[in-house]
């Protein structure tokens, strides 16, 4: 097994990590009740998706 002849820099050790952090996921509000749910799902409190009722939601 290869072993590193050198030691990597912190500068090196850096530039590969900038790409490592997550990205921050987009929220848009329920037409229907305004909760803040994802774009392009059912919206988790009314269970409304595009104006029509796609899911019954449990009510605790």
């Amino acid at each position: 097994m290869p072993n590193p002849k050198r030691r990597h820099s912190k500068a090196r050790r850096d530039r590969r990590r900038t790409h490592d952090s997550l990205e921050v996921l987009s929220a848009s509000s329920c037409p229907n009740c305004g909760v803040a749910k994802l774009p392009h799902r059912v919206c988790p409190s009314c269970g409304f998706y595009r104006g029509k009722k796609a899911v019954n939601v449990a009510t605790v």
